[in-house]
């Protein structure tokens, strides 16, 4: 019986607090100029890829240039060459959409981007800067690949058939680079970093 009690008693606690958490969650309010359709959704999401692979072009070098494993260096070089075709790309699809290509920056872009010069300042040129790269690399692909995905998803309802096609081009893209990257860790990398 006293067990049953406790556990009423922590149950009233826990929805206490869940009450108490939802009470003082606030709506966010939009600013002046938020998307009120999904072709505006669209579109930011569009402007905040492009600064991301814009800037990625710039950190990509940087990134050959700490490498050391030979493998990383290629395949960090190929991608480069890839990200400056999917910013085309994406040119590609704001002139299909009759919109002049519009950079608007990507905090999470930006973040990860620091996040990886980062991880270079903190570890020593090898095979543990080499690991430390991978991770960074394998975390701005993942979020282009999930970026990438929701972009042609609402390509594909807003019947952006061109954007779609360009999109879905460059995701399959980003998915190979990352399973690129897993193999030349896996294939040695990682297990050298320990030494």
């Amino acid at each position: 019986m006293a067990t049953t009690t406790k556990k009423s008693n922590s149950t009233k606690t826990s929805n206490t607090k869940s009450k108490t958490s939802a009470a003082s969650a606030k709506k966010v309010p939009a600013k002046k100029n938020a998307a009120k359709e999904l072709k505006d959704l669209f579109e930011d999401g569009l402007k905040d890829i492009y600064w991301a692979e814009k800037a990625l072009t710039k950190a990509l070098p940087k990134m050959q240039k700490n490498a050391t494993d030979k493998k990383l260096k290629d395949a960090i070089g190929a991608h480069l060459a890839e990200t400056k075709n999917q910013v085309k790309r994406l040119e590609d699809c704001f002139a299909a959409m009759g919109k002049k290509a519009q950079a608007k920056k990507c905090d999470a872009m930006q973040g990860l981007l620091d996040e990886g010069k980062g991880i270079m300042e903190e570890t020593k040129p090898g095979a543990v800067r080499d690991a430390g790269i991978i991770a960074a690399s394998q975390k701005v692909e993942h979020y282009e690949i999930a970026t990438y995905g929701t972009l042609a998803a609402y390509a594909k309802v807003l019947k952006q058939n061109k954007c779609l096609r360009l999109l879905l081009k460059t995701l399959g893209e980003e998915k190979k680079c990352d399973e690129l990257l897993t193999s030349i860790a896996d294939t040695a990398l990682n297990k050298k970093a320990m030494n």
